[in-house]
């Protein structure tokens, strides 16, 4: 195990300026902006901070506030933030970010988690942890580095928290690993496999319905990355505007917001998140997961204890759904605010509710 500090060399630094001074953009299509994607107007605009306003080194500083490590597992590196509390008896809390994230959308939580010791680790693929050496990069997987990466740094019983991909990777070390996760807590919680999808109740059925109406549209992305991920990151890995369009139309879409992602994030924020798949490479490797889904086997029954707090994005979501996997349902409430990156948007009102059902243990 390493320390790790985030520091990006002048050269790549230098090289971004260039290629941001040099982009092209797009003629927006016809209706209101954002309908079709960033608006190019607003993407012109962000360019012009990133050149002229934006700070990286500050912004590293701030990254680096945060302890930092790297360790190897199973042959790829894991890069990691483990904040101690300064209580020695802190509960441990395992906690994961998803697409299109980054370690940095947690910190606010982890933040928030003085009273806990909290380990953020990076996904495989993302930021400065490696993808595996062979095999598809899937959610059991990733669990069991996960559990490996916990009992390295001496914890044997831990909490988990996961959002978007890493939810359904807290979702599996709860199922896997009874033994070693003291209880779940899920912003995103658990979409029951088809298996365990019979005879679903009318306000199961009506849920559904409605999130496929949510998504209706939406989902051109997924199918994308699924699909073809290398000919779409052949252009974002060489085009940094292209990157950032990619990136933080979805702060925009998914957070709760008027539909803008500075509604919900700073342009500081929001370009961190770019700037660490910019300088990483990583946009192509973050991919995988959505690549290698049909790899993935369905979720087992969760049995440890879970707490599911629901964020604004899946608002309609009902207990009755979490019920069909998580087995000893402790807690579950609402959030009056706060969407797709819970933690980011709504850090306080999280570390609240996971106080509230650890209560519950």
């Amino acid at each position: 195990m390493e320390p790790f500090s985030v520091h990006v060399s002048d050269e790549v630094l230098d090289d971004l300026r260039l290629r941001l001074a040099r982009t092209r953009y797009t003629t927006a299509a016809p209706g209101e902006p954002n309908a079709a994607g960033i608006s190019p107007r607003y993407l012109k605009e962000l360019v012009a901070y990133w050149l002229d306003g934006f700070d990286w080194r500050a912004r590293e500083a701030y990254l680096n506030e945060h302890p930092q490590f790297t360790v190897e597992l199973e042959g790829a590196v894991v890069h990691f933030v483990h904040q101690r509390s300064t209580n020695p008896d802190a509960r441990p809390i395992l906690i994961t970010h998803g697409w299109p994230y980054s370690f940095a959308e947690m910190l606010p939580l982890a933040d928030e988690l003085r009273d806990f010791h909290v380990v953020v680790p990076s996904l495989p693929g993302y930021g400065w942890s490696d993808l595996p050496t062979a095999g598809p990069v899937v959610p059991n997987r990733t669990a069991e580095t996960w559990n490996s990466l916990m009992a390295e740094l001496g914890y044997d019983r831990f909490l988990t928290y996961g959002e978007d991909i890493g939810g359904g990777v807290s979702d599996w070390l709860a199922a896997l690993h009874p033994e070693s996760v003291a209880g779940i807590y899920a912003p995103h919680a658990a979409f029951p496999p088809a298996e365990r999808r019979n005879d679903l109740l009318p306000v199961e059925s009506e849920f559904f319905e409605w999130l496929d109406a949510v998504w209706k549209g939406g989902e051109a992305y997924s199918q994308q990355q699924a699909t073809r991920p290398d000919t779409l990151a052949a252009g974002l890995a060489d085009s940094p505007a292209g990157l950032a369009a990619w990136i933080i139309e979805k702060f925009g879409e998914w957070s709760d917001g008027d539909g803008t992602a500075e509604s919900r994030f700073t342009k500081d924020q929001l370009l961190t998140t770019v700037m660490i798949y910019w300088v990483t490479n990583t946009i192509g490797s973050s991919f995988r997961p959505y690549y290698d889904d049909v790899h993935k086997p369905p979720l087992p029954l969760i049995h440890v204890p879970a707490g599911v707090t629901v964020q604004q994005h899946e608002r309609k979501y009902p207990r009755e759904v979490a019920e069909r996997t998580y087995t000893d349902l402790r807690y579950f409430s609402r959030l009056p605010s706060g969407g797709h990156f819970t933690a980011a948007e709504e850090p306080a009102l999280v570390a609240a509710g996971l106080r509230e059902f650890v209560a519950t243990l």
